[in-house]
């Protein structure tokens, strides 16, 4: 940030929307007026043409009228404007302007007014040339040493320097290993040309070398081969950059030594015309023109440099002298004088901001502006502190990423499912296992507030699910306008589906343009995939419900069920699965209980689901409050780990199928090329059996296909089946520990990471890292053994399931012991918690045993904290003997960790056992002073802690 700011001493806006680059502008006496005063030349990329006469405004006129002198309406693009001696029979100075395809030559005169409006200038058209290439831009002087006229080198886009002798064309020359144009600038001195290739480095070009040479590219036209004759173009001198560069100029100001200078996008390079650096200074900023010019001190020059950040800054070489700040980003920089005042800096925006301006001394302090000053009333400012506090919390409660709306949707979505399958089913295959294939129907509702514009409806279901048309283009719909869409869903595949939830999404646009999005969920009815059967009393795998209230007649649940059951039992339910086996559901006449059996683990999801449900929408609609489902345990586990060793056999198998296949395929290409050698050989040859081997991999590429095909279908089957089991002990461990929605919603999002398998990412190992993340953080033994950081490496197929099983079973063991899961960085410490009735703990066969030393510890902690609590209820005789025996306590356990703490650092359990003995005696001693009581206490405590360290060291 400068502390000066630039005067303005003339500005204007030209026009709207058009666009200037550096070349547009240019000063001079353009109408050769002979006053000494200079006029600038304004050309955009619009065509149009403006010449401009600043003066100092006085405070009753209007400066910018007065000031434009002429403005004229090109057909085409103007890419630069350049003021010289342009005309042979003239030495005046014209205008030369550079389009396109076309290079015009005007003359601009001015004629004095007799009345008030002024003066009047025309433009007049001297010569023009037709360009047969597209032009980039443009450099004049006396070209070859000539007096008194100005010669113009015009650069195409695709590299060919033009050359035009005043109003004839001289010659063309295609620059050597050309990619895209640079700079281009004409040295007087040495009578060259000065670029900057595509290759970073600045090339020097001599008239006379580019007079006599010829290029043997074959770009040049038929006219210009006679003219372009002699030797290969070569440059005189190179010099790497190693940037781009934005600007090349090249300032007359020494007869003896010429100084190019060249400004990169970095960096501004001043080189001497034989190519050796002068010197170079880094730029800490970027740079947007410059324009170097004569200084007052020999030997030295001034350069004017704008860049991006609206700064003017003067350097004298490379000696920063004065900065200023400017109200835009020039892209066009000159020194021009007007009257009254000499050595203006004329800037241009690329959006037509003219500035003439000077660097004066007014500081632009930036200064706040005053405070009302008031008292303050603190019971307002109380009162506003408060409101705000609760709006702070009451924002802080939700946990979501992306804010709520507070206003209402514009969509009202309803789904409305059919209670009665369709008379003529839908479905796409109409029987499975000699059962027929019902659909129901689906009507989906759109109600809209406000104006909707090109909804487009999705429907979602997980397979073997299906619909009949998942994909609805609907028309735009006005304020208050309601549509109804109807679509059937039915089972497609022969398999049980694992959920019979479905997802309905309308995307649209609002009145306001804004793309919105409003979702709706629906459930099918179970009479979709099952059918009313008989009850049998035997099933492999059993699962009991308990609940709180006396036994209610299934019938009375499941009347859709009930009425085309075979038998009249009321406490016995049979549901035939389509395409699963037979789920029964017992109710018992004495107790609380109800038993959901079947042949299949995983298919008792559906049923077990559906039953929970609709118990608590039949006791709801009773008015009962407090009913509640449970389960007694204990947790299936290993039903649970059949399910999930076959799927994980069938990913491994894919893996197999896979490898195969890559080989048998390289194999047979292999065999291609050797037989399409042997038939381009024109000596033949036997084929040595090539043809059978190539037809025997063919077959073993076919066949292995087929069966990686059959594999990934009963992979599919897999997975959904394993949807269904993990469903299934989501649901009884959520009614085993009476688990919240919130903690039943971080075991799913656990045990169901995925809605579908891949090759890059499967179930188990997203799963194991899942469930590790939980034992890790909320679920750990205690706060010290929490993980800070946790592990985050790449996902890949594990060799087998034991560590999966090993996690699993810690979770369920962890819940089991009073476990929290949550979502806080904070551990939760396992409490102990009474088990129900029948409740057991998961059995730890499968538990590594690594593992069980802590499961003991944990158990040994659980004990010391139960006997103490019952020693002190039955044996307390007053307040002083308590808190005695509280800092006892306090003591013993100090000691007892400094005991265990020394006894872990042991080698062998002998030496272990020893200095515990030793202590323990210790402690007896010290102990037997106080009372009897506590010296009974004491010792059971000690026994209790030998006992434990004798089983650690046994273990080890």
């Amino acid at each position: 940030m400068s502390l000066f700011k630039a005067r303005d001493w003339w500005a204007s806006v030209l026009g709207e929307g058009e666009e200037f680059d550096q070349g547009c502008l240019c000063v001079g006496d353009v109408d050769n007026s002979g006053s000494g005063y200079d006029k600038i030349v304004v050309g955009s990329f619009m065509g149009m043409l403006r010449i401009f006469s600043p003066h100092p405004a006085k405070p009753d006129e209007q400066t910018e009228a007065d000031a434009q002198l002429l403005e004229v309406q090109l057909p085409d693009p103007i890419i630069q404007v350049e003021m010289g001696k342009f005309v042979s029979c003239s030495e005046l100075l014209h205008l030369a302007v550079l389009h396109p395809r076309k290079l015009s030559v005007y003359a601009v005169s001015g004629t004095a007014g007799n009345v008030e409006h002024g003066d009047q200038y025309q433009l007049r058209l001297v010569y023009e040339h037709n360009l047969q290439r597209t032009a980039c831009n443009m450099t004049y002087g006396p070209f070859g040493g000539v007096t008194g006229h100005h010669f113009i080198c015009i650069q195409s886009m695709d590299g060919m320097l033009m050359f035009f002798e005043q109003e004839t064309y001289a010659f063309g020359r295609f620059l050597p290993g050309f990619l895209l144009p640079g700079p281009l600038s004409y040295c007087i001195r040495t009578d060259s040309f000065i670029t900057v290739s595509s290759i970073r480095q600045v090339e020097c070009y001599r008239y006379e070398t580019l007079a006599v040479a010829t290029d043997a590219d074959t770009r040049q036209d038929s006219d210009q081969q006679s003219k372009s004759s002699g030797k290969r173009l070569t440059a005189d001198w190179t010099l790497v950059l190693g940037e781009e560069a934005l600007d090349i100029c090249v300032p007359n100001t020494s007869s003896a030594m010429s100084s190019i200078f060249v400004l990169g996008e970095r960096n501004l390079f001043c080189v001497k015309d034989n190519g050796q650096i002068r010197f170079m200074k880094k730029l800490e900023f970027n740079p947007s023109c410059f324009l170097p010019y004569g200084s007052v001190s020999e030997g030295s020059t001034n350069i004017l440099m704008c860049n991006h950040n609206n700064m003017l800054l003067v350097y004298q070489d490379v000696t920063l002298k004065w900065v200023a700040q400017l109200s835009c980003v020039p892209v066009a920089v000159r020194v021009a004088n007007f009257p009254e005042l000499k050595g203006l800096v004329v800037t241009l925006s690329s959006d037509g901001h003219l500035q003439c301006s000077y660097m004066g001394t007014d500081p632009s302090f930036f200064t706040a502006p005053k405070v009302d000053a008031r008292e303050v009333n603190y019971d307002e400012v109380d009162t506003e502190m408060k409101m705000l506090q609760k709006v702070i919390r009451e924002a802080s409660k939700t946990q979501d990423i992306l804010p709520r709306a507070e206003t209402e949707e514009e969509l009202t979505l309803t789904a409305i499912v059919s209670s009665h399958m369709d008379e003529v089913s839908c479905a796409v295959i109409p029987e499975m296992n000699g059962m027929p294939v019902p659909s129901v129907t689906v009507k989906f509702k759109i109600k809209n507030r406000g104006a909707v514009h090109s909804p487009k409806m999705t429907v979602c279901v997980q397979p073997p699910l299906g619909v009949t048309q998942d994909q609805f283009v609907l028309d735009s719909m006005g304020s208050g306008c309601e549509l109804v869409v109807r679509f059937s869903a039915f089972l497609n595949g022969h398999y049980p589906p694992a959920d019979l939830c479905g997802d309905i999404a309308v995307s649209y646009s609002s009145a306001t343009g804004i793309p919105r999005v409003s979702q709706c969920k629906f459930n099918l009815p179970l009479r979709l995939v099952c059918y009313p059967s008989s009850a049998i009393k035997n099933a492999k795998y059993k699962i009991t419900v308990d609940t709180n209230k006396p036994p209610v007649n299934l019938s009375e649940v499941f009347p859709d069920f009930s009425e085309k059951s075979e038998n009249n039992d009321s406490s016995a339910l049979g549901f035939q699965l389509i395409t699963g086996s037979r789920v029964i559901v017992l109710a018992s006449k004495t107790s609380q209980r109800y038993r959901i059996q079947s042949e299949s683990f995983e298919d008792i999801w559906l049923v077990a689901k559906e039953l929970v449900q609709r118990f608590d929408r039949h006791f709801a609609s009773l008015g009962v409050k407090d009913f509640r489902n449970s389960f007694t345990g204990p947790i299936p586990l290993p039903e649970f780990f059949e399910t999930v060793d076959h799927h994980f056999e069938l990913r491994v198998n894919a893996q197999k199928y896979q490898d195969l296949l890559s080989e048998r395929a390289v194999q047979f290409r292999a065999i291609q090329r050797r037989l399409l050698t042997r038939f381009k050989d024109k000596t033949p040859g036997p084929l040595q059996n090539l043809d059978t081997l190539m037809e025997g991999t063919y077959r073993q590429v076919i066949a292995l296909a087929d069966a990686a095909e059959d594999n990934r279908e009963r992979l599919i089957q897999a997975f959904t089946r394993l949807r269904s089991a993990t469903h299934l002990l989501i649901l009884l461990l959520s009614l085993w520990q009476g688990l919240s929605s919130e903690q039943t919603a971080i075991l799913e999002a656990t045990l169901l990471p995925l809605l579908q398998d891949t090759p890059q990412l499967g179930w188990e190992e997203s799963v194991d890292a899942a469930v590790s993340h939980l034992l890790k953080t909320c679920l750990s033994r205690s706060p010290k053994d929490q993980a800070i950081s946790l592990s985050t490496g790449p996902l890949t197929i594990p060799k087998d399931t034991s560590r999966l099983k090993k996690h699993i079973t810690l979770l369920c063991d962890r819940l089991g012991k009073g476990g929290r899961l949550s979502l806080s960085s904070e551990a939760n410490v396992p409490t102990t918690v009474m088990m129900p009735v029948g409740c057991e703990s998961i059995p730890g066969p499968i538990v590594e045993q690594e593992e069980e030393p802590p499961l003991q510890q944990e158990s040994a902690k659980y004990i010391k904290k139960k006997q103490p609590s019952k020693k002190i209820k039955s044996k307390s005789d007053s307040s002083k003997e308590s808190s005695r025996e509280k800092k006892e306590k306090d003591s013993s356990k100090e000691k007892e960790a400094k005991v265990s703490s020394k006894e872990s650092k042991r080698e062998s359990a002998k030496e272990s056992k020893e200095p515990s003995k030793d202590k323990e005696s210790t402690r007896e001693k010290e102990s037997s002073k106080e009372s009897g009581k506590e010296k009974t206490k004491v010792s059971r405590k000690s026994s209790v802690k030998v006992k434990e360290k004798k089983s650690e060291a046994g273990d080890s």
